[in-house]
């Protein structure tokens, strides 16, 4: 397989006003607790993830020569900075719903003060680099596929498209400072099945904790209809399973699977009523 970062792509942050609704309509994806809570369980890691992922780039800047690779590092920086601030009002408007989102949030920030501590920082770059491709695959598929959206409030549905098109175009920066500080196969695989196990983990930990304080935890249809949701036979996870090992090749690009279509598609609605800002 070859592939590369598609030569002048301009990474740069953007500044839409959401304006998210408050009070946040409890079951904001068309009225369904689970397809909700699985998203938001996923906010309530981005704010601590981000500025693991922004510092775990930052601590290479110096050693990469490439001038377009350092003007993609400082548009991810920006990216991700967005993205922790308004995930941060995200999860205010879970807190203020009764959940308790700084419950879930120590046992992350717990976790992420070991890996700094104790890893190294070709280590933790490797996490990123993993963390970053299950986003990005996600990504794709909601970009791809507008139905994972269909009957959401339209403010959460357009922040998760803007969320999806950033991590699309910056996919492949924390890999290419990687590859070039690093490049080890074996620990960029060994990074990736820890982060599968932490994502998957807390993700799952943030639906139990909200379902539970819902009431719906051991609703039986609640958890039937979101698990087919999830991985039956149209489930939206289901298809990233091939995307998801391409991670584990040795000559693995994230631009192998060029989408750059995609970014072009969903830069229309942002680009044009959307504010930029500098990292």
């Amino acid at each position: 397989m070859t592939g590369t970062t598609p030569k002048g792509l301009e990474i740069r942050p953007r500044r839409p006003e959401f304006g998210l609704p408050q009070p946040m309509p409890r079951h904001w994806h068309g009225g369904d607790a689970f397809k909700s809570h699985f998203f938001d369980a996923m906010s309530v890691l981005f704010p601590d993830g981000e500025r693991f992922f922004i510092d775990s780039v930052r601590h290479f800047r110096e050693r990469i020569d490439d001038p377009l690779l350092r003007e993609q590092i400082r548009g991810f920086i920006g990216q991700e900075g967005h993205h922790s601030r308004e995930h941060i009002d995200y999860n205010n408007q879970l807190r203020a719903l009764g959940y308790d989102i700084d419950h879930l949030e120590r046992a992350l920030r717990r976790r992420l003060a070991f890996v700094r501590k104790f890893l190294s920082p070709q280590l933790q770059l490797a996490a990123t680099t993993a963390v970053e491709h299950l986003t990005a695959i996600m990504a794709d598929a909601l970009l791809r596929n507008p139905h994972w959206l269909e009957g959401a409030d339209p403010t959460m549905a357009r922040l998760w498209r803007w969320h999806a098109l950033e991590e699309t175009e910056h996919k492949a920066v924390a890999f290419d400072v990687y590859q070039q500080v690093c490049g080890s196969p074996w620990l960029r695989r060994r990074a990736m099945l820890q982060s599968t196990i932490f994502f998957t983990k807390d993700t799952f930990l943030g639906l139990v904790h909200m379902l539970r304080r819902d009431g719906l935890l051991w609703n039986w249809r609640v958890w039937r209809d979101g698990l087919r949701w999830l991985w039956g036979r149209d489930g939206i996870l289901r298809p990233l399973v091939k995307a998801y090992l391409e991670f584990y090749r040795r000559d693995f690009h994230p631009w192998q699977h060029d989408n750059l279509h995609l970014v072009e598609q969903y830069r229309r609605e942002f680009d044009s009523t959307a504010g930029t800002a500098s990292a």
